[in-house]
């Protein structure tokens, strides 16, 4: 593709409004659409980035004018939104998760291929500086065999929004998926899933003001690893912590701060901005679509990640561990 890239997106929350920002400053796209739900925030998108709204996605989907869908809206849309999109023969970008539904999510993978058009899932946190910082320091602990991860965000008082709303984000660690897929791009196949899940609703049984999930993995190469995610009024205080022991060395990171332990011996570690990572993701769409430079993650990676996501749904339901075959 040699000309300007025209691309819709639908939604106009937050990571709308970063893809708008860095399509705009690229000369190798043209905002030219976008697709949205509330008519204010839709009116004020149109007006700041000069684009054509529509109340439908759709709508936008069907409009021979876009080449590239960016989809930016509830996780229960994008199996069906991607979907719609690869049948209308347009290239996709769409934030993680790509489906709640693993069977959808392989599907649209297999059918994308088939049609020799683009399907792309954001996983920012493949480039964020935890993740590269773990990857630079992760040999100097020798052989890995436990980590924990926990991240936890108080909202008081939690938001009305669709994120806490069991149907439109989804399972907890489905919605979160970054969360898993951290681990499934470091250390690979898992070999079994336990979950606890625990939910505090608001007024109906589908939408809640808080939630805890505390998530057993074991994967294939040995590592033992526990994931904690938890948002919302019950919490008091701010966790993202990531640590991870090796038979020759501890890793720990604790908000932006990082260090590697050794006994007596610590050594502290940078760890790269958050800030721009939108950007880089819609760089390197564009980077493919121009140039087919290769993408920084591929979308079965990222469909592995959902079913392991769903696996742990599984186990939290039943009270079960779920072991997954390769």
């Amino acid at each position: 593709m040699t000309n300007s890239i025209r691309t819709g997106i639908i939604g106009t929350g937050f990571a709308a409004q970063r893809r708008a920002e860095a399509l705009t400053e690229d000369d190798r796209a043209q905002l030219v659409a976008v697709a949205g739900h509330r008519p204010e925030s839709l009116n004020e998108f149109c007006q700041t980035y000069a684009v054509k709204g529509y109340d439908s996605p759709k709508a936008l989907i069907a409009n021979a004018d876009v080449a590239l869908v960016v989809i930016c809206n509830i996780n229960a849309q994008h199996g069906d939104l991607a979907q719609a999109a690869l049948e209308a023969g347009k290239h996709v970008a769409v934030e993680y998760p790509l489906s709640l539904n693993p069977e959808q999510a392989q599907y649209l993978i297999h059918f994308a291929k088939l049609q020799n058009q683009l399907l792309h899932v954001e996983h920012i946190e493949l480039l964020g500086g935890l993740h590269n910082a773990i990857r630079q320091w992760l040999p100097e602990i020798g052989e890995a065999f436990y980590a924990r991860y926990s991240t936890i965000n108080p909202k008081r008082p939690a938001p009305r929004k669709w994120s806490y709303h069991k149907k439109l984000f989804g399972f907890p660690l489905s919605g979160a998926v970054s969360r898993l897929h951290r681990f499934t791009d470091l250390f690979g196949k898992v070999n079994s899933v336990s979950c606890y899940t625990r939910y505090w609703d608001r007024d109906t049984p589908e939408e809640y003001v808080a939630c805890f999930n505390h998530a057993q993995l074991r994967f294939q190469n040995g590592l033992f690893a526990e994931i904690t995610y938890g948002k919302g009024e019950v919490f008091w205080h701010t966790d993202r912590r990531f640590e991870l022991h090796g038979d020759k060395g501890t890793l720990l990171f604790d908000g932006n701060e990082g260090k590697l332990i050794r006994g007596e011996e610590t050594t502290p570690i940078e760890v790269g901005s958050r800030r721009g990572l939108f950007a880089k993701d819609t760089a390197a769409v564009l980077d493919y679509l121009t140039q087919k430079q290769p993408l920084y993650v591929q979308p079965h990676a990222s469909s592995y990640a959902t079913r392991v996501a769903d696996a742990a749904r599984i186990a939290a339901e039943s009270g079960k561990t779920v072991v997954l075959n390769d």
